[in-house]
């Protein structure tokens, strides 16, 4: 049973940083493209938006500011946000598809976390 636990949100103040985890299992990362998405506060009609992938696509609102790992030792995703703006606020979640959907993975994940609240205050 493939499983996606989030972990490390919180309040933070802006300009501040925060690390996000993801760890997965019941599947081998070779097999998955992994993502963040998040949901906006107020947004909830339109929808998620992609964070970033595994390998390397990012948001434009996010770029040079966050950063997407993984250690597949450790089955774990990371999301590094630095500089944080209160735009920033959402659940994150980390999402999976198989591999051959990749391109995918930010609109039409087949597996979810249950999320992390993000709270970046002004």
């Amino acid at each position: 049973e493939v499983q996606l636990v989030e972990s490390g949100g919180g309040l933070v103040q802006a300009g501040g940083s925060l690390r996000l985890s993801c760890v997965a299992s019941g599947f081998s990362f070779d097999d998955y493209a992994i993502a963040w998405i998040r949901q906006l506060p107020g947004k909830e009609r339109e929808g998620h938006s992609c964070v970033g992938t595994t390998d390397g696509r990012y948001a434009d609102s996010v770029k040079g500011r966050f950063t997407i790992s993984s250690d597949k030792s450790k089955n774990m995703v990371y999301l590094q946000m630095n500089s944080l703006k209160p735009e920033d606020t959402a659940i994150y979640y980390c999402v999976a598809t198989e591999i051959e959907y990749s391109d995918y993975v930010c609109s039409h994940p087949d597996y979810w976390g249950q999320g992390t609240q993000v709270t970046v205050s002004s």
